[in-house]
Formats: C-alpha cells, sequence, structure tokens
C-alpha cells in the first residue's frame, strides 16, 4: 500500500512540474484541439498580447492574416503531419490588436492518426530580425520558399504555378524590399545585414 502511495505522490509531482515548465516556458506555448487554443502560456499571451485567459477556446484562424491562408497553410501542415506528426514554418500571423508580425511556428501532434485533433504548438516572434512588409498571401508564400533556397522552377512546382508566375512574384518581392538581386533579397527576408 505504501508503495502505491509513493508512486501516486510521484506521479502528481511530475504532472505539477510539467504545467510549471509549460507555464513557464521562454517561448509562447498553446495546446490546441483541432486548431482551437485549449489552454496557453504567459509567453503566448505575450506575443499575441491580451491576457492569457482571453486566449481559451478562441480559434486559431483568428490569428491568420486572412481565412484563405489559414486554410491553405492547414492543408500544408495536415499534409505533412500525416507524414511525420510534426510541422514547422516561419508565417505572418495577426497579433491581438490585429497588427501583423513574423512568426516561427512549431508543432508536434499527440494523436498522430488526426494530426490536428490535439497538439502542443510553440510560437516566437522573430520580427525584430524580419520586417513586416505589407505582402500578398502568394507573395509571403513565395518569400518563404525563396529564403529556403528553392529555385523559380521548385517553387513552382510546390505551389502549382508556372516558372513565369514565380519570376513575376520575386520581382515584386525585390521591388517591395528594395533589393537589387536574389541574394540581397535574401538576406532582407532573413534579416540579415547585407
Amino acid at each position: 500500500m505504501r508503495g502505491r502511495l509513493l508512486i501516486v505522490r510521484y506521479l502528481r509531482h511530475v504532472e505539477k512540474m510539467s504545467d510549471i515548465a509549460f507555464e513557464h516556458a521562454p517561448i509562447g506555448l498553446a495546446e490546441l484541439e483541432n486548431r482551437i487554443i485549449r489552454r496557453c502560456n504567459a509567453q503566448f499571451a505575450t506575443i499575441f498580447g491580451g491576457a492569457r485567459d482571453g486566449y481559451t477556446d478562441r480559434p486559431l484562424a483568428h490569428f491568420y492574416p486572412s481565412q484563405a491562408e489559414f486554410e491553405r497553410i492547414g492543408a500544408r501542415g495536415l499534409r505533412i503531419m500525416r507524414a511525420t506528426g510534426r510541422y514547422q514554418d516561419e508565417r505572418v500571423m495577426r497579433r491581438h490588436n490585429g497588427d501583423l508580425f513574423w512568426c516561427r511556428v512549431r508543432g508536434q501532434s499527440l494523436t498522430p492518426d488526426d494530426p490536428f485533433r490535439h497538439g502542443i504548438w510553440s510560437f516566437a516572434d522573430i520580427s525584430d530580425d524580419r520586417p513586416v512588409v505589407n505582402l500578398t498571401p502568394r507573395e509571403r508564400e513565395v518569400a518563404i520558399l525563396t529564403c529556403r533556397g528553392l529555385s523559380a522552377k521548385e517553387i513552382g512546382l510546390s505551389l502549382d504555378l508556372s516558372y513565369r508566375t514565380i519570376e513575376a512574384h520575386r520581382a515584386r518581392l525585390l521591388q517591395k524590399f528594395q533589393a537589387k538581386k536574389l541574394p540581397e533579397l535574401v538576406a532582407k527576408l532573413g534579416g540579415m545585414p547585407f
């Protein structure tokens, strides 16, 4: 009987420690169910603004620049998570007050058979390293894939667009970021000095 009591106490201690780690992590954390926030930590609220308890049961869609972007990123993420159980990217998100910012997002599904049913996601504000320029959702996708080192042809295949369309998006990106060549654009997108 004493052994069982010690095990129960130990399990309660472990649960308490994991709650403390979640709450005080130096990165924004959110527990999601079907892309709805069930709980988040203090750093998540700091990143997105507002009170932590105001995020409970809020759809994650509220924090995307548009519903179309929420759906597009969700479809891509679901496809990858079905294969690996994990997903990560860098994207523009919306704060509680409506401001847009660059965010590094990583997710781990707790239900691999249905990846979005339950998972833990981390959010890091990377806007200090990457300026927010008014881009269309497609320009953002092209910018992200360009930073990953993909050629225009590879990006076209990935997004099911022609090579010429990708080149047109890149030309607009060069103009918007006041870059003369592609390496300068990549440096500016990555927040590195050029």
